[in-house]
């Protein structure tokens, strides 16, 4: 059994202390044991077959199952299915296919064409350094008048905090198609893009299709487009899935490392806050498989791939996710750290606007030490969250 280098060098078990560990040494570390047990919850809960099928084939790079399934778990076999590999993009099963299946047609996320290449570029300069500066005005306010309970006694659940901030960005993005006065509430459009996104899942994971399934993805999508008001194209409600489905799964889950880990001194000092949310982003990998499809022939990992082979990409193991906790201290490579993003050219467009969200959600809570007080996991949504995360201020 072969495990990848680049996570073997830096591996931290998932066990208790060694014998001998000073006091100190040994609350951490069950600090952290609680908060993977936490953590582990929104898999186990949610997709636990899925769940169950990753974690016992984890301990080789690539495995093949059955004629046509290729799991794709070590580092380097996962970027190289990302950026070596001909992939077709538009295959039932993968992104691409869900956008069409679902008659959102030509969208960023088919990830092919003239059309997606003009897509990713002119979402590439709305993220850019000064787009994500300039949505920062947007969401920060909120973000702080949310939190407003917190030094009062009160409690917040970050959950439909979350909604609301991944719903006002993408309002922000897609106003001038839209229009202010076409626009549904914040909560009401992060609501139908978390439906939107449920409806189509279940043909992106290994099992039956499910009777139906296909249907109630187009009705969902087209109400998403609905809210968006007539300005908006599918091309927006495409965008509006990604953005809120992986804010709302990745900022809760890491507030909860934070608080069950003990990481909240390093979430106060400005030095380290960049780091730690890397390393939140990593651990919590939002989108933790990817599916896609060989469209020729080639090889994964030494592996031989066959046109049509289907790919299951892990990138919660190749970003080694399920070995190494989170530090800001003594980060992961960011080479792996990004590896939650994808890789290559179709890597996550909005990968720096998470980490700038991110960051902004750390700063503003980390004077307040939030502990978890409530959670609930979604056991419905697209990729693995809390349904509600309930935190209070540190007595």
């Amino acid at each position: 059994m072969t495990t990848d280098p680049t996570i073997r060098t830096q591996t931290r078990t998932e066990a208790g202390t060694k014998a001998g560990t000073k006091p100190g040494a040994e609350a951490r570390s069950s600090a952290r044991t609680k908060a993977r047990r936490r953590d582990r919850r929104v898999y186990l809960r949610s997709h636990p077959l899925l769940f169950a099928l990753l974690a016992a084939t984890r301990g080789r790079p690539v495995r093949r199952l059955g004629g046509g399934t290729l799991l794709v778990h070590g580092t380097a076999a996962y970027r190289e299915a990302l950026t070596r590999l001909p992939l077709d993009r538009t295959a039932p099963g993968t992104t691409g296919g869900a956008a069409r299946a679902a008659r959102v047609e030509d969208v960023l996320f088919d990830q092919e064409g003239s059309g997606h290449r003009a897509g990713r570029r002119e979402l590439a300069e709305l993220l850019g350094a000064s787009g994500t500066r300039e949505l920062r005005a947007v969401w920060h306010p909120l973000l702080l008048r949310r939190l407003a309970p917190l030094p009062l006694g009160g409690t917040v659940d970050l959950v439909p905090l979350a909604r609301e901030l991944a719903g006002s960005v993408v309002y922000a993005l897609l106003r001038p198609g839209a229009g202010a006065d076409a626009c549904a509430s914040p909560h009401a459009l992060a609501e139908a893009a978390a439906e939107a996104a449920a409806a189509s899942v279940r043909s992106h994971l290994p099992g039956p299709p499910r009777p139906g399934a296909g249907a109630a993805a187009i009705r969902a999508a087209e109400r998403l487009r609905a809210l968006l008001g007539p300005g908006a194209d599918a091309r927006a409600a495409m965008l509006a899935v990604a953005a809120v489905n992986t804010t709302v799964a990745a900022l809760p889950r890491a507030v909860a490392w934070c608080a069950d880990a003990g990481l909240w001194d390093q979430a106060a000092d400005p030095a380290l806050r960049p780091a730690l949310a890397d390393e939140l982003l990593r651990v919590t990998a939002a989108s933790p498989l990817l599916p896609r499809v060989a469209a020729a022939g080639g090889s994964v990992g030494g592996c031989p791939v066959r046109a049509g082979d289907r790919l299951l990409l892990v990138a919660r193991h190749a970003a080694g996710a399920h070995v190494r906790d989170p530090d800001g201290r003594r980060p992961a490579e960011p080479g792996v750290a990004r590896l939650v993003f994808g890789a290559g050219p179709h890597a996550c467009p909005g990968a720096r606007l998470a980490r700038e969200q991110l960051v902004g959600v750390l700063a503003a809570l980390a004077p307040h030490r939030p502990v978890v007080t409530r959670a609930r996991v979604d056991r419905r949504a697209a990729l693995p969250g809390w349904r509600s995360l309930v935190v209070r201020a540190a007595a």
